[in-house]
């Protein structure tokens, strides 16, 4: 059954089927995106994520699936954000041995299969080394699961008519935040970014297959001013939102699914 990791007590863990249950750690983030929203966008997405994941398993009937939550980390690896204020980072090589030493704790309780929910993209390539680590020393097999469907037509639909550099930050994320609680959105002093450095380049990208790691202040306004987010917030709401939230749910526990069927 699925259960929050920290709600159980030793000798209930201890009766827990390590072999078959998937131990998910949501990874979120503290920094900055851009005006309009709040520091803690990643970890309160990783939050609601996980929500509807559950509410997914309920709805295909599968509130008996082997799987403990583990609390969201909150804080990660921001590099590209730190000179934005209110920004916290991980160096690289403290994320790494923070995520290390829970694997390690969680293999030595006997558990086999973790999922690491990447709930902020600039924690993937740290989370990608490490799942490698952890299964040659620990025979402790990590997945990696994205959080955002961003490539279904549902959400790509989202997305405002001419907002083609929607990113960090950008119309998207802030109607997830919009989801889960209006409030914390503050549309009337968001501003539009753009890569202005990359603009009119044919090969060379922020992200892609020719790049370079970018840094906020590579996200511009049109007047030239570092904003640190990608596209116009301006067209976010809370529907599109639980839009976005529900149908990378569902992709997240179609993926939960073959994880917990995966042999080797």
């Amino acid at each position: 059954m699925i259960r929050n990791y920290r709600d159980l007590s030793r000798l209930q863990m201890e009766k827990v089927d390590k072999e078959n249950t998937i131990i998910l750690i949501p990874l979120g983030a503290l920094e900055q995106h851009g005006n309009q929203a709040p520091l803690g966008t990643d970890d309160i997405i990783a939050e609601a994520m996980v929500r509807h994941v559950v509410d997914r398993f309920r709805e295909i009937g599968r509130e008996d699936f082997p799987m403990l939550i583990f609390p969201v980390i909150p804080v990660g690896l921001s590099t590209e954000h730190k000179n934005f204020c209110g920004s916290i980072t991980f160096r690289p090589e403290t994320y790494y041995h923070i995520l290390y030493d829970i694997c390690e704790s969680i293999s030595r309780h006997g558990f086999k299969k973790i999922a690491f929910l990447i709930c902020h993209g600039g924690n993937a390539p740290v989370v990608q080394v490490l799942s490698r680590e952890v299964r040659a020393d620990l025979g402790l097999m990590a997945f990696v699961i994205s959080s955002g469907a961003f490539s279904r037509p549902e959400v790509k639909a989202t997305i405002s008519e001419g907002n083609i550099h929607d990113f960090h930050g950008g119309e998207m994320e802030t109607s997830m935040v919009m989801a889960v609680d209006e409030s914390l959105v503050d549309l009337s002093v968001s501003e539009a970014g753009e890569p202005t450095s990359f603009v009119g380049l044919k090969k060379l990208a922020p992200y892609g297959g020719c790049t370079i790691s970018w840094m906020s202040e590579d996200w511009k306004t049109q007047e030239g001013k570092p904003i640190g987010i990608g596209g116009n917030p301006k067209g976010a709401n809370a529907e599109k939102g639980e839009t976005i939230l529900k149908v990378s749910a569902e992709e997240i526990v179609d993926g939960l699914l073959e994880i917990s069927q995966f042999k080797l």
